[in-house]
């Protein structure tokens, strides 16, 4: 069974966990657990033993594709807060493009049209009248878990535009201006700049990408494989067109012998950038006839394979030594 769920925050690539539990973005650990067994009770096989055969296949797929997931994703301290992160600047970007977004839920709507401190009480009164019915009837799930995304959706919007509305710190400002009673200001002095919620977003969103791609290298180097691409693929729904992501994917996916997924990537790194070494070095060996080079360098696909060790250090970018030890050394990789 296929689950689709695209109302709110919910994309192919974004999965809204707090919606799927039926809590608050801002929900404590405690709260979750709570809920979330309250719910693998309720989805729970034996809860459907005198339920039809479809009821209890439905609850098996909501629970193990939906519940299960989003438990193990917010039940984890290091994954909820880059996930917390993540909302955060779901939340800007939604706030910069508010006049795109489409509302299909009246208890969304309500709520976008709360002013003040009535928006924090509006928000919890309607999502908790939501989630009292989310898995009451297994027919209204996928609908009902979409106008709690709405609500979620809404509400980091409404958040986002409340930290927005502090106005940034002047460039610079006049020794009349900034002098105090008794204190002159010093001479030539300028005020540091404010950055702007832009700025602070992007700084958040690189934060969050370098550490997919540090746990990306490190899974690599104990040759966990299906890790470090789950890991570049987390990274790659924040800059889907970073090149140096796509060129690290496609290093994976040669060292697990599937060249036609690799060429992929070193082909979209490359339209990117035509300039990454990475990314030309791997076609070079995954398709030496389209990057011009000779078949006979072609490196073998099969994962540990000493020859396409041997060809990754071959190519360093910088001609050097690499240490063989994987993501980041198998193409154009300095030294550690």
């Amino acid at each position: 069974m296929v689950i689709k769920i695209e109302q709110g925050l919910f994309t192919p690539e974004f999965m809204d966990h707090h919606a799927v539990l039926g809590v608050p973005i801002d929900a404590e650990p405690k709260d979750i657990r709570k809920k979330y067994l309250k719910l693998a009770r309720r989805l729970h096989p034996d809860s459907f033993a005198t339920e039809s055969e479809v009821d209890r296949a439905r609850a098996s797929e909501y629970l193990s594709k939906l519940v299960n997931p989003a438990y193990e994703k917010l039940s984890d301290e290091k994954n909820y807060a880059e996930y917390q992160l993540l909302l955060k600047l779901k939340g800007k970007q939604i706030s910069q493009q508010q006049n795109t977004v489409v509302l299909s839920s009246e208890s969304a709507r309500k709520l976008a049209g709360e002013r003040g401190l009535g928006v924090d009480a509006a928000y919890r009164t309607a999502l908790k009248g939501l989630a009292h019915q989310q898995y009451s009837h297994l027919e209204e799930v996928v609908a009902i878990t979409g106008q709690i995304s709405e609500l979620n959706m809404v509400y980091l919007m409404r958040k986002a535009a409340e930290g927005d509305s502090t106005p940034a710190a002047p460039v610079a400002q006049s020794s009349a201006a900034t002098a105090t009673a008794g204190q002159p200001a010093a001479k030539g002095r300028v005020q540091p700049v404010a950055k702007t919620p832009q700025q602070k977003a992007a700084k958040e969103q690189r934060s969050i990408v370098s550490s997919y791609l540090w746990r990306a290298q490190e899974m690599e180097r104990k040759q966990d494989f299906p890790g470090a691409l789950q890991e570049l693929r987390d990274a790659l729904k924040l800059e889907p067109q970073n090149a140096d992501i796509h060129g690290r994917i496609g290093v994976i996916y040669i060292k697990t012998n599937q060249g036609t997924m690799a060429k992929i990537h070193f082909r979209k790194a490359l339209e990117i950038d035509p300039h990454d070494q990475r990314a030309q070095q791997g076609l070079k060996r995954v398709d030496p006839a389209a990057a011009g080079g000779s078949p006979e360098k072609a490196i073998s696909s099969k994962p540990g394979n000493k020859s396409g060790s041997k060809a990754g250090k071959s190519g360093s970018s910088k001609g050097g030594k690499s240490d063989g030890g994987g993501l980041f050394g198998l193409f154009g990789g300095k030294k550690k």
